[in-house]
């Protein structure tokens, strides 16, 4: 069997070394996961009692077009219901985008590092992906600018950005968008968006009276806590929505995850307490990285991109062997905030790693 050309080579995106593999393979009773910016606090204790009460609907189909959810959204968010599309997880919206938007003959420009999975799905379709390096962790504009041309159908804005943690400003956002062709999408993927504390952040919903060549993307599996059950949306233009829906599969969000999502957005009170356990995380880890001297970026995010004077690939594993799953970039390692105490046994396993290189 003769699969694409394209894809042969592609690299398997690697997730987060499960918990239990790590504990058998090397004999640790206690491991910490802090590789894949999951919510160290869990999901709020209404999406449990939701889904308990949904477990005799299994037998039937989801609600294909999240109706309840997208009332309950749409309200929220304050955009009109047809602004809304779903997906499992927001990782499907950008595959949605690239087959909706993306062919051979075609490009598609984005920031490097990134979130991998736009690259993928571009190789995927054919389409050239031009890759414009970020300036100390931030998206370069002006270059992803001076990259656009006639093919260019999409150009991808992670703000935050991951795995760097870095945003861009309002001022500078408005500033690119006003020179991008009407004819080019501009992905805003906003995956962190609840733990920015920064007032200079986009206000992104607001920029879509504005920008009709824009779609933002958010996920219920950050800070609300319900990865496992896969959950994303975007919001855009209706004329954007209805060729998404066009390339949509039917049933694509579960009837658990409709339910669990509309118990986490209904509790803002715990959303709010996570991003304020993030904010003390992060006020944690800077004062430890500090001590120890390491470089990193301040992050808007839940997850500190480090950059020691060592082979990321060797503290990955030196700090597995101590029960801590962290990433592992090429210059650099992305640990999620944790807990107080996970927090600390990050830190302790980091700081034993870098030791022998600074004696």
């Amino acid at each position: 069997m003769i699969p694409k050309t394209r894809i042969v080579n592609l690299p398997v995106y690697e997730p987060g070394k499960p918990i239990e593999d790590v504990k058998r393979e090397l004999g640790l009773t206690e491991v910490v996961k802090l590789a894949s910016n999951e919510n160290p606090f869990g999901s709020s204790p209404r999406v449990k009692e939701a889904i308990v009460a949904e477990l005799d609907q299994l037998p039937i189909y989801p609600d294909g077009a999240c109706l309840e959810l997208r009332s309950a959204l749409a309200s929220f968010l304050k955009v009109g219901e047809q602004e809304l599309v779903f997906g499992n997880g927001s990782d499907e919206i950008v595959m949605l985008i690239v087959r909706a938007y993306l062919e051979a003959g075609t490009n598609t420009v984005m920031a490097t590092p990134t979130f991998s999975v736009y690259k993928t799905n571009a190789t995927i379709e054919g389409a050239e992906v031009i890759e414009v390096p970020c300036v100390n962790g931030a998206h370069d504009l002006d270059a992803m600018l001076a990259r656009i041309n006639d093919q260019t159908r999409v150009v991808w804005v992670c703000n935050p950005n991951n795995p760097t943690g870095l945003m861009i400003e309002e001022e500078k956002l408005i500033r690119f968008l006003d020179q991008v062709p009407d004819q080019t999408l501009v992905v805003l993927d906003e995956a962190y968006v609840e733990y920015v504390k920064s007032e200079a952040f986009p206000k992104s919903l607001d920029l879509l009276k504005k920008y009709k060549n824009i779609i933002v993307l958010r996920t219920f599996s950050k800070i609300y806590g319900i990865a496992a059950l896969r959950v994303g949306y975007g919001v855009a233009a209706e004329d954007i929505i209805d060729k998404l829906n066009r390339v949509r599969e039917p049933f694509n969000v579960n009837h658990l995850a409709q339910k669990a999502a509309l118990a986490a957005l209904a509790d803002q009170e715990f959303v709010l307490q996570c991003k304020e356990a993030n904010a003390e995380g992060l006020a944690q880890v800077y004062a430890e990285l500090d001590t120890l001297g390491v470089p990193y970026y301040r992050s808007e995010t839940n997850f500190v991109y480090i950059m020691p004077e060592r082979d990321s690939k060797e503290i990955f594993q030196e700090m597995l062997k101590q029960g801590v799953i962290i990433r592992a970039f090429p210059q650099a390692i992305r640990v999620t905030i944790g807990s107080k105490e996970q927090n600390k046994k990050m830190l302790a396993a980091l700081k034993s790693v870098l030791a022998p290189a600074r004696m």
